[in-house]
């Protein structure tokens, strides 16, 4: 689920939303209204989505393809797949390339200027969950740590951050504003490592955001998503598989706000390019057995409109 960014003219607030159920749908979100639901070619689950612009956008599935759509007319192609499961793709504006990941370990490029897209790759001996791209910053979770690449030059990372925390990363996500970036953790932590180039004192620390108990033991809570609002610098929020939204102040590390619990877990979050609108998928996620309560999914925003639609 994602809006365009505030680097991808014209910017509209139009919401792109891939599902479970193999469809890619495309939001008016100042109209409430529907536009477009295409399918995928296979019966796929689609499982990440991004704009190009506002007429392509492009989707990870669960058989491992990764698919261009015409938003105007709903018509698709394959640029290439994974071996397995492609978890997450992003769109890079300043070098044209659609970046994905997965299960098998691999991250891939795709130069989308070309009639047949050349395919670079590196494996990173495990599977990957999240990427996010900023600038031509890459930022890849791997296991426990935190890869870097320079998108100009692929060939290695230019920076290893060992994360820590000792459990698995599920989310990164990076700032629009400077050099850095948070994760999620498995177990609900988070660590934000943010370099200021006009403040000495950057900040880099791990606080556990979403406790939770349960008979008296502590009970482990997975972030799963993590957005920065491209409008207030170092403000950002965390969904959990329980389905609390929170917001932070990466600079005061203090909590700003807490969203009543949604239905479902937090499978998604997306600013605006104006970071005045937050929308929360809230969805069975695919790394728990059990949805919460057999609640549908649905998509909300930050002030809790609900968007006119839900899929199983």
């Amino acid at each position: 689920m994602h809006f365009p960014g505030s680097n991808s003219p014209p910017q509209s607030n139009n919401l792109l939303v891939s599902s479970w159920d193999s469809k890619l749908r495309l939001y008016d979100v100042d109209s409430s209204l529907l536009r477009l639901e295409a399918s995928a070619p296979s019966q796929a689950a689609l499982l990440d989505c991004c704009f190009q612009t506002e007429s392509v956008a492009f989707t990870a599935a669960s058989d491992g393809s990764i698919i261009r759509y015409d938003l105007h007319s709903g018509t698709n192609d394959a640029i290439g797949s994974h071996q397995d499961i492609a978890t997450c793709v992003g769109y890079s504006i300043e070098t044209c390339h659609v970046i994905s990941a997965g299960l098998d370990k691999k991250v891939m490029s795709w130069d989308v200027r070309m009639a047949n897209p050349l395919t670079l790759f590196r494996n990173l001996g495990a599977e990957i969950e999240s990427i996010s791209i900023s600038g031509f910053d890459l930022m890849v979770a791997v296991g426990a740590a935190v890869n870097i690449y320079d998108l100009r030059n692929f060939e290695r990372a230019v920076d290893l951050k060992e994360s820590s925390m000792d459990v698995g990363i599920r989310c990164v996500a990076s700032t629009s504003y400077t050099r850095g970036y948070a994760i999620g953790s498995i177990d609900g932590r988070v660590a934000v490592e943010i370099s200021d180039p006009l403040n000495l004192n950057s900040i880099r620390y791990t606080f556990r955001c979403h406790p939770k108990t349960k008979g008296g033991k502590e009970h482990l809570v997975s972030v799963n998503d993590i957005a920065f609002n491209p409008l207030i610098g170092g403000t950002f929020v965390t969904g959990d598989n329980e389905g609390y939204v929170t917001a932070w102040d990466a600079h005061s590390k203090r909590k700003l706000h807490e969203f009543p619990r949604y239905p479902n877990s937090v499978a998604s979050l997306s600013y605006n390019h104006a970071g005045q609108l937050l929308a929360v998928a809230s969805s069975y996620s695919y790394q728990e057995a059990n949805e919460i309560g057999g609640a549908p999914s649905n998509i909300y925003s930050e002030d809790g409109w609900q968007l006119h639609w839900t899929f199983s």
